[in-house]
C-alpha cells in the first residue's frame, strides 16, 4: 500500500506559497518584503493550477516558490531591517520624551546595511555584470535628470549624475561607442565593453516632473541596487585601464556647469603588488625588501666578474643535440587558454573607425544640446568647443581659426557681415546635429551639403536592426547610387532600347497573365523591330519562370500542410502566429525601402 497523501502537504500546495504566508514567515512588513525580493532577484511565479497551489481557494493572490522564501529567511539584510525597525521605535520614544542626547546617540549608531555580498552573489563573473548594466544605466541617467524634492533627496540625484558622468568619461576614453539614435523618448546609445554590447537611453534635457501616481519607493529600491552594481563595474573598468577611480572632480568647474569636463582622468601610479616594508622571518632574522634588493645587486655583480667558461664543454653539449626542440601547444591544453582582458580586447582590430572625427574641430551653437554632442564628438576623437552660455570648461572660443564644423540648429537668416566674418564663414562647414549621428552610424564622413543649415534633412532611421532585411545605415546610400547609375545608363542609351524594353515587358505580362494577348504582343514587337528569335526566347523564359514559381509555391504549400498535420493544435497556432509576424516585418521593411529613395532625393 502506498503512502497516503494529505491534502495541502504535497504537490503545488507545498512548492508554492502565497505572499501573505511569506510575509508572515519572514516576520517583516510588506514594504520590506518587496525590497528583499527586488534586491535578491526573486519574483512571483504562476502555478499551473492556482486552486491547487492555494489549497482549494480561488482568491486572487501572488505565489512564490517555497524554496525562494526559505532562501530569504537566511538573508543578512533581513536582520538589518529588523534592527532598523527597533531603532525607529527607540528613536520615536526618545524624541517623544525629549531625551535629545539619547536620540543623538541613536542617530549616530543607526543600523546600515550594504549590498556588496548581493552583487557578488548575483554576478559570478565580471562579464555577467557587464551584460546586466543596461537597465542600471537607463535608471541612473533618468534620476540624474529629475529634480530633487521630498521624495528624491538632492544627494541621490547628485550621486546619479556623478555615476552618469563617470560612465560617459570612460566610454570617451576607451572609444567604445558604436551606434546612436535620436528618438522621441531620448537618445539611444550603444557601446562595446569587454566584447559585450551595452545599450542605454538618455532622456533629453527638458524639465522633468515626477507623477504622483508613480510608486517611487519601488524605483528607489532598484536604484539602490543599480548604484552599487555600477560602482563595482566602474571601479573594475577604471582599474583595468590603469586609471584612478573615482576620477577627481574640479568643484569650481562643476558649479559652473562644466558637466563631464569637470572630471579629469589620472593614471594610477601606485603599485599594489610591491611591499617594501614587508618582512618575513628566516634563520632567526627579518628579511626586508631592502635586503632583497641588495642581495640581487651582489649576485649580478658577481656574475659580471665571473671567469670565462670552458667553451669546449658547451660545444660538446651542443654537438650532442641533433635537432632543435620546438614546443607545440596542444589545443586540448586548458592551462594555456587565457581569458580576454581589457588590454587584450583593446588591441584587436576594430570594425568601426574610432577616430572618425579626429581631423576635425567642432563648435556648438547655443541652441544645440551640449551634453549629447560633446559626448559624441569626443568619443570619436574630435575636439569640440561651446559658448560660455552653455557652461564653462570650453577649450576654445568661437573665434578660433582651427574650427572646421559648426553644429547649428536654427533657420538660415541673412545678416550683414564684415569681410572677416564672411571669410571665416566660408572656411567652415555649417551642419545640423543629425549629420554627426548619421556619420557615426554609417562609419564614415558624409557629405555636408544635405545637412546644411536650414535644409530639409534626410530620414533618420534606427540603426538597431537585428532581423533580416532591416535598415542598415550606408546600404541605402549604396542602393541609391546603383539606382542613379542605372538611370544614367538608361538615359544614354538609344530611344529604340526603351521601346524594346516596353515591348518585352508587355510580352512578359502577356505570357504570364493571358496567353490570348500573345498575338498582340508579337505584332507590337514586330512593329518595334524586335528580332523574332529574341521574342520567342523571352516568351519561353516567361513561361519557364511562371512554371517554376507555381511549382515552388505548390511545393511550399504542400510541405507546410504536411508539417501542420504533424503538429499539435497549440504548435500549429504558434507556427501561424510566427509566420504572420515574419510577413508583417517583411512588409514594413518593403514599405520603408520603397519610400527611402524618394525621400533621399
Amino acid at each position: 500500500m502506498g503512502r497516503l497523501r494529505v491534502k495541502g502537504k504535497a504537490g503545488a500546495a507545498k512548492n508554492y506559497t502565497t505572499r501573505s504566508a511569506a510575509v508572515k514567515k519572514l516576520q517583516c512588513s510588506l514594504a520590506d518584503f518587496r525590497r528583499l525580493c527586488i534586491l535578491k532577484g526573486i519574483f512571483p511565479r504562476e502555478p499551473r493550477s492556482r486552486k491547487k497551489a492555494n489549497k482549494g481557494s480561488s482568491a486572487p493572490t501572488s505565489f512564490y516558490y517555497t524554496k525562494d522564501i526559505a532562501y530569504l529567511a537566511h538573508e543578512p539584510i533581513l536582520k538589518k531591517l529588523r534592527e532598523h525597525k527597533a531603532f525607529a521605535k527607540k528613536l520615536s520614544r526618545a524624541l517623544g520624551r525629549g531625551e535629545w542626547s539619547s536620540a543623538k546617540s541613536l542617530e549616530e549608531n543607526k543600523p546600515i546595511y550594504r549590498l556588496d555580498h548581493i552583487i557578488k552573489e548575483r554576478y559570478a563573473t565580471f562579464v555577467d555584470a557587464i551584460r546586466d548594466i543596461d537597465d542600471a544605466l537607463c535608471m541612473v541617467f533618468l534620476f540624474a535628470s529629475l529634480p530633487s524634492n521630498s521624495r528624491l533627496p538632492p544627494e541621490l540625484v547628485e550621486n546619479c549624475a556623478r555615476l552618469a558622468a563617470e560612465w560617459q568619461l570612460f566610454v570617451m576614453h576607451s572609444r567604445a561607442l558604436r551606434k546612436v539614435f535620436l528618438s522621441i523618448k531620448g537618445v539611444y546609445y550603444q557601446a562595446e565593453i569587454m566584447d559585450q554590447t551595452v545599450t542605454w537611453l538618455v532622456p533629453y534635457l527638458f524639465t522633468q516632473n515626477v507623477p504622483a501616481d508613480v510608486d517611487v519607493r519601488v524605483m528607489l529600491t532598484f536604484l539602490e541596487l543599480y548604484q552599487t552594481l555600477l560602482s563595482f563595474v566602474f571601479f573594475k573598468l577604471y582599474t583595468d585601464a590603469g586609471l584612478v577611480y573615482p576620477p577627481p572632480m574640479d568643484a569650481k568647474k562643476d558649479e559652473d556647469g562644466a558637466g563631464v569636463s569637470a572630471l579629469s582622468l589620472q593614471e594610477n601610479t601606485r603599485q599594489p603588488s610591491s611591499r617594501p616594508t614587508q618582512t618575513s622571518p628566516a634563520d632567526g632574522r627579518h628579511i626586508t625588501g631592502k635586503v632583497v634588493r641588495q642581495t640581487i645587486k651582489n649576485i649580478s655583480a658577481n656574475a659580471t666578474d665571473a671567469p670565462d667558461v670552458d667553451m669546449s664543454v658547451s660545444e660538446s653539449r651542443t654537438a650532442e643535440t641533433d635537432e632543435e626542440f620546438v614546443l607545440h601547444t596542444s589545443s586540448n591544453d586548458r592551462a594555456t587558454v587565457t581569458l580576454p582582458t581589457l588590454q587584450t580586447l583593446s588591441t584587436l582590430p576594430q570594425t568601426l573607425s574610432t577616430n572618425l572625427f579626429s581631423p576635425y574641430t567642432f563648435f556648438l551653437s547655443r541652441e544645440t544640446p551640449r551634453s549629447i554632442f560633446e559626448f559624441l564628438v569626443r568619443s570619436f576623437g574630435g575636439r569640440i568647443g561651446w559658448p560660455s552660455s552653455s557652461g564653462s570648461g570650453s577649450p576654445f572660443d568661437e573665434s578660433d581659426s582651427s574650427i572646421t564644423h559648426v553644429i547649428i540648429d536654427r533657420p538660415l537668416v541673412e545678416l550683414e557681415e564684415s569681410p572677416e566674418q564672411r571669410e571665416l564663414r566660408l572656411r567652415r562647414k555649417y551642419v545640423q546635429p543629425q549629420w554627426v549621428v548619421d556619420c557615426i552610424n554609417s562609419g564614415k564622413i558624409l557629405l555636408e551639403e544635405p545637412y546644411g543649415q536650414g535644409k530639409t534633412l534626410p530620414p533618420h532611421l534606427s540603426p538597431f536592426g537585428e532581423y533580416e532585411g532591416a535598415y542598415i545605415p550606408g546600404a541605402a546610400s549604396i542602393h541609391i547610387e546603383i539606382q542613379e547609375e542605372e538611370e544614367e545608363g538608361n538615359e544614354m542609351s538609344e530611344g529604340g532600347d526603351t521601346e524594346t524594353r516596353d515591348v518585352l515587358n508587355a510580352v512578359m505580362s502577356a505570357a504570364a497573365d493571358e496567353p490570348t494577348l500573345l498575338r498582340a504582343a508579337e505584332l507590337a514587337a514586330e512593329a518595334a523591330g524586335v528580332d523574332y528569335g529574341a521574342f520567342e526566347a523571352t516568351v519561353k523564359q516567361a513561361n519557364k519562370k511562371q512554371g517554376q514559381q507555381l511549382s515552388s509555391n505548390q511545393t511550399d504549400d504542400a510541405e507546410d500542410d504536411m508539417n501542420k498535420m504533424m503538429m499539435s493544435n497549440k504548435q500549429r497556432k504558434l507556427y501561424e502566429k510566427m509566420k504572420y509576424s515574419q510577413q508583417k516585418k517583411q512588409t514594413e521593411v518593403r514599405v520603408v525601402f520603397s519610400f527611402l529613395p524618394a525621400a533621399r532625393r
